[in-house]
């Protein structure tokens, strides 16, 4: 049961990242094939990582059930494209909702794996965010992994509430909702009230005070 129930989350999550991905591809004025490959690897891109530095086989190698749901994923965009492309806030919908899903199956899939929970949140965080790094490097964007928006760091802390309900004895689900619900709200309050980390700066000395 909690196979299928971590399969169901997965394939939600490569849906809510390949939508993403694709619709950025769209905005590009990619065609199919590159929108493709671009959704592909913001889906996978984050767990195939997690997979290796784990040490298992990568979830995708076991199933072509990630290529169709990226497939899927495609043809959805292809048919809503005007709505897709035209906001900006349904990218960063199905963002946040991957983003938060994926954190979730991180941390689960290194738990079962027997690894301690700072490991954990960890994956959770690699899960959940380097699919996006690799999205934006191969179209040439900043990753927004870089960038001082609330993001990684979403992750860590939708871990950290994952790791004390369940020091309280919380059930499952409970965690994972937590979890998810952390990362999504502070991603849309990072958003809403323009939360941000502090940015470091470095100041370059002119050419007359290196001398």
């Amino acid at each position: 049961m909690d196979d299928i129930f971590l399969t169901t989350i997965e394939v939600i999550g490569t849906i809510a990242f390949a939508i993403s991905g694709i619709r950025l591809a769209a905005a590009k004025e990619f065609d199919w094939f590159g929108a493709y490959t671009i959704g592909l690897v913001t889906a996978i891109g984050g767990g195939t990582l997690r997979d290796v530095l784990l040490d298992i086989t990568v979830f995708w190698m076991e199933t072509p059930l990630y290529l169709l749901v990226t497939g899927l994923s495609l043809a959805l965009v292809i048919i809503f494209r005007k709505t897709l492309v035209r906001f900006n806030r349904t990218l960063f919908l199905f963002d946040a909702i991957g983003l938060a899903l994926f954190v979730v199956i991180g941390i689960q899939k290194s738990l079962a794996c027997g690894f301690p929970m700072w490991v954990a949140i960890a994956m959770g965080m690699i899960t959940g965010s380097f699919g996006g790094v690799t999205r934006d490097i191969l179209i040439n964007e900043e990753p927004l992994f870089f960038r001082k928006d609330i993001y990684a760091t979403a992750c860590i802390a939708g871990g950290i509430i994952y790791w004390i309900i369940d020091c309280a004895g919380g059930s499952p689900v409970l965690q994972q909702s937590a979890c998810a619900v952390t990362v999504i709200g502070l991603r849309v309050c990072a958003i809403r009230y323009n939360w941000a980390l502090p940015v470091l700066k470095y100041e370059r000395k002119n050419d007359t005070d290196r001398q």
